[in-house]
């Protein structure tokens, strides 16, 4: 089986990971950090936008069940690739939009995709897009954070309508 790996920032680290556990080709998922300037952060330390860090997660796929393509498609869907620094309610650097790829490859794939998508969009994208450099995960809490809490208020009023959202629109695609 084939592996390859993608890291997205979409605002929270929690929705983004539940949302693409949803998706067969997912081999695995690990929330945390990137992007930044200080090793080894903390969720606190991240949290006070002074890192340079964005919530993250790191999604492993099998290429030959999941392209790369829908993957974006989906990751575009999830969120706002048009706002900077915020989704919803969760503002700051730490909640920007982020692809972090670790290939050339991919990093073709992603342009085309952002520059055929962005004509769909009245304001201009924003992702940032660049090569991983360093990923740290998030401490164990964090990780499947919406499987372990399923009712908690963050769970119920934020990634529940989401994944409500892109079950709906890709229901054929979903496990």
């Amino acid at each position: 089986m084939k592996s390859e790996t993608v890291v997205f920032g979409g605002g929270c680290f929690w929705c983004t990971e539940a949302v693409f556990l949803m998706f067969p080709g997912v081999l695995k998922t690990t929330v945390g950090y990137a992007g930044g300037t200080v090793a080894n952060p903390s969720y606190e330390d991240v949290c006070t936008g002074t890192t340079g860090h964005a919530e993250v997660m790191k999604l492993e796929y099998d290429p030959d069940r999941l392209a790369l393509e829908k993957i974006l498609d989906v990751f575009f869907s999830m969120h706002d690739p048009t706002s900077l620094n915020k989704q919803g309610a969760d503002m700051g650097t730490q909640y920007r939009s982020a692809i972090y790829y670790t290939n050339d490859a991919q990093k073709d794939i992603i342009d085309r995709f952002i520059k055929n998508v962005g004509k769909e969009y009245s304001k201009p994208i924003v992702i940032e897009v660049k090569k991983l450099d360093k990923f740290y995960p998030a401490e164990e809490h964090h990780q499947r954070y919406f499987e372990k809490n399923p009712y908690g208020g963050y769970c119920s009023f934020v990634i529940k309508p989401k994944l409500e959202k892109v079950i709906k629109e890709f229901k054929d695609d979903i496990k």
